[in-house]
């Protein structure tokens, strides 16, 4: 369009083709690279990820403010980011998208100013924010007030931090100091293949390190995915990936004062059978906890977080009873179920998410134990255990916990016991809860017997048995009254339910202090 032929329009013939520049963002050249990249646009991913014409933007019009190296000859409205709000299922949320069709999405002081404006709104209305990055960094034409913008965003995730869910979606490159704002915030998700993460990029790595590595192995979805842990969630595509936050909202509450929405609900069979078969006849045979899960909650309504990452500890949303519940439970089909480094961290984070945000927690115990070994012990196992031990015990959600085999040690008092401060222990007929196995509890009790007996092995195995007698089942903590009450495994779906019910008004008054002090 030519200036005289905009000269020559009205008011709102102008209004109209303004707004149309400006969702164009870069361009209809770059628009067509952005899906030759197999990705969406800024505008795309907005409109998939909210409830049909729910979203309003704000700042569509917004340009920057940079002369430097000629900036003020190349502007466009909306400057590589659009924000606003909408609905999802109908109920509040504000979002920001940056759009890599201009200036690579970078970060400028406008473009910061937007977000931040935005995170503001969200904080001071008490709904979610969701962030879908896909920038390159920070505008370097701009310097320092770039720089300063991140800050901007860095403070105020920190404020909002644990006030409103926060949910970070990485949609393309993020890199730099651009990754400490979806780092601070509650949950990350990556798509595979177009997304990465990392401070620095192959080419620093490489001349630094002299590593030959890709941007996909240095900081992909599957690497943060699985071995990292930064990322929570991993989408094979976009579509999947904004569908999947969706779902991730459903489960959570606007905010810390609020309490997730409860679904109709209607009592069907609340007895589950199959949970009687399903602990095998030997302790060190493993199975599968996700089955106990699934016969313990409402149907399909488990969404897995980090699910391929520390894979020994399981921890998702669920609803149970129409009401969201967190879920963490010890897998012994990875690791035995021992609680270690990542499985400590993993679950820690998870804890502190629920209690901030005033959802419930169903912890299922089958835990051997800490790993033991070196690496773990000189990489801080015990001050990353303490986490966890920190997480349970500060929590004041219901917390109700379920112990099907093994709770063995210090991992017993960390997995939600009585003593941190559960309010309903429940334990089936196959709970062990000792300080060790039999096996080795024998050997060191019994060890002078032992080595004087003619025949030391079956001596061994007699204490053993007398040990298991004693301790491998839930009746001696049954009896401290440490164990609520033991029972049938078909019986613990009915029995979780009607003991949330019980605690839906709980009060939980804590000494004053500024904040606590997490073993971090």
């Amino acid at each position: 369009m030519s200036f005289i032929e905009y000269r020559q329009m009205n008011a709102f013939e102008k209004l109209e083709a303004l707004r149309q520049k400006a969702k164009l963002g870069g361009g209809e050249k770059r628009i067509v690279s952005q899906h030759a990249k197999g990705k969406l646009t800024a505008r795309e991913r907005v409109e998939i990820l909210l409830d049909e014409n729910s979203f309003e933007e704000i700042g569509m019009f917004v340009e920057h403010r940079c002369t430097d190296f000629d900036m003020q000859s190349d502007k466009y409205l909306g400057d590589g980011v659009v924000t606003g709000h909408g609905t999802i299922d109908r109920r509040l949320v504000y979002v920001f998208s940056q759009d890599f069709t201009v200036f690579g999405g970078s970060l400028s002081e406008t473009h910061a100013e937007k977000i931040c404006k935005i995170m503001d709104l969200a904080i001071q209305n008490g709904a979610p924010i969701i962030g879908l990055n896909d920038s390159g960094g920070a505008r370097i034409q701009e310097g320092v007030s770039s720089l300063g913008g991140y800050a901007d965003i860095f403070w105020r995730n920190t404020k909002a931090s644990g006030v409103i869910p926060q949910i970070s979606a990485i949609m393309g490159p993020c890199a730099g100091g651009a990754v400490y704002s979806p780092a601070i915030t509650d949950f990350i998700f990556m798509v595979e293949k177009t997304s990465y993460m990392f401070v620095t990029g192959p080419n620093v790595v490489k001349t630094v390190t002299h590593e030959d590595i890709t941007s996909e192995e240095l900081g992909g979805a599957d690497t943060h995915s699985s071995i990292s842990g930064v990322t929570h969630f991993k989408a094979p595509n976009e579509v999947e990936c904004l569908q999947m936050i969706r779902k991730l909202v459903s489960y959570l509450p606007q905010n810390c004062e609020d309490t997730a929405y409860s679904h109709s609900y209607s009592i069907g069979s609340e007895t589950r059978e199959k949970l009687d078969t399903l602990i095998p006849a030997s302790p060190n045979q493993p199975y599968d906890m996700h089955e106990v899960i699934e016969g313990i909650i409402d149907e399909n309504s488990f969404f897995e977080v980090h699910k391929d990452w520390a894979e020994n500890i399981i921890c998702g949303f669920s609803r149970i009873g129409g009401r969201s519940v967190g879920v963490v439970a010890n897998q012994p089909s990875s690791m035995a179920g021992v609680l270690d480094i990542n499985s400590s961290r993993k679950a820690a984070r998870f804890v502190r998410f629920c209690d901030a945000f005033n959802i419930p927690l169903l912890t299922l115990v089958d835990v051997p134990g800490f790993l033991p070994g070196k690496d773990q012990e000189w990489q801080g196992i015990i001050t990353n255990g303490a986490k966890l031990l920190f997480a349970f015990s500060e929590a004041t959600v219901p917390k109700i916990t379920v112990i099907t085999r093994k709770a063995y040690g210090g991992a017993y008092d960390v997995m939600n016991s009585k003593h941190i401060g559960a309010d309903v222990n429940l334990a089936w007929p196959t709970a062990e809860i000792a300080v060790m196995g039999a096996k080795g509890a024998a050997e060191i009790i019994f060890k002078n017997e032992i080595n004087a007996s003619n025949d030391k092995e079956a001596t061994w195995r007699e204490k053993e048995l007398g040990y298991m007698d004693t301790f491998a089942n839930p009746y001696k903590a049954a009896a401290r009254g440490f164990i609520d009450e033991v029972i049938f495994p078909r019986e613990t779906r009915l029995k979780v339910i009607k003991a949330f019910k019980m605690l839906e008004n709980k009060v939980s008054n804590l000494p004053k202090k500024k904040h606590d002090n997490i073993p971090l």
